[in-house]
């Protein structure tokens, strides 16, 4: 587990109205404070190993992660990136099953570790927060059944396409500036997301370059053309 930092208080926290943490009220924010751990992971350092049993939950506040699965070839298998807000291990918790996937920190990262009988006993005293956490884990799986689907049917350049511009919204939103926001992923990583070798990656990669739908500047990916990667995504580029 990484290492503990000094408090932050759930009150003061910037992602606290992503979580819906925002919605205890003052008491239970100050018993969550007392019991919750602040812990920091370096880039690359695990923050949950596959076939652990889970203690509790984190509540990601800065940084990404990502969550990933290994394969019979030994390869890890990205699953799903995590931003401020979100939580990692819920589902875990609540089938009381042990860790599924990994988690590794892709950045500098700091997490809130909360106790699994301190989690229940707010999910049973606040309906809206559980409501709110029944959606978050309806979401993961309705993006499973699509990536599932789109990995069957898509030929691979519209599955890059199509993750290059789920990424960049993901990580900086519909009004990021092309010129600055940029993708910093390995070509490992992103073969491992779609389902392809690392060499098809780099040859994609260097096609949407010489079509000037996107800008490579060593591991940084900046996306220059949205309408025609959306064509590619949709298997639509005649």
């Amino acid at each position: 587990m990484g290492k503990r930092l000094k408090e932050v208080f759930c009150e003061k926290c910037p992602v606290a109205d992503k979580t819906h943490l925002i919605k205890l009220d003052n008491a239970d924010l100050s018993y969550l404070n007392d019991q919750k751990k602040v812990l920091n992971f370096r880039k690359s350092q695990k923050v949950i190993e596959e076939g652990n049993k889970p203690a509790g939950v984190f509540c990601l506040r800065e940084g990404k992660l990502k969550v990933y699965k290994q394969g019979q070839d030994h390869k890890d298998h990205i699953t799903r990136f995590l931003l401020p807000g979100d939580f990692l291990g819920l589902r875990a918790i609540i089938s009381g099953n042990p860790y599924s996937h990994s988690a590794a920190a892709i950045e500098d990262s700091t997490a809130c570790f909360i106790p699994k009988s301190d989690f229940f006993q707010l999910m049973i005293k606040y309906p809206d927060f559980a409501r709110h956490l029944i959606e978050y884990l309806s979401k993961l799986l309705e993006e499973a059944e699509k990536k599932m689907t789109n990995l069957a049917q898509l030929p691979v350049k519209s599955r890059l396409a199509e993750t290059l511009l789920f990424l960049h919204q993901t990580f900086h939103g519909p009004a990021s500036d092309p010129s600055v926001d940029y993708l910093n992923l390995t070509r490992s990583d992103l073969a491992n997301i779609i389902g392809t070798a690392q060499e098809t990656v780099i040859r994609v990669l260097a096609e949407f370059r010489d079509d000037k739908m996107i800008a490579l500047k060593g591991r940084k990916i900046y996306i220059l053309n949205v309408e025609k990667l959306q064509k590619i995504a949709l298997n639509n580029d005649d």
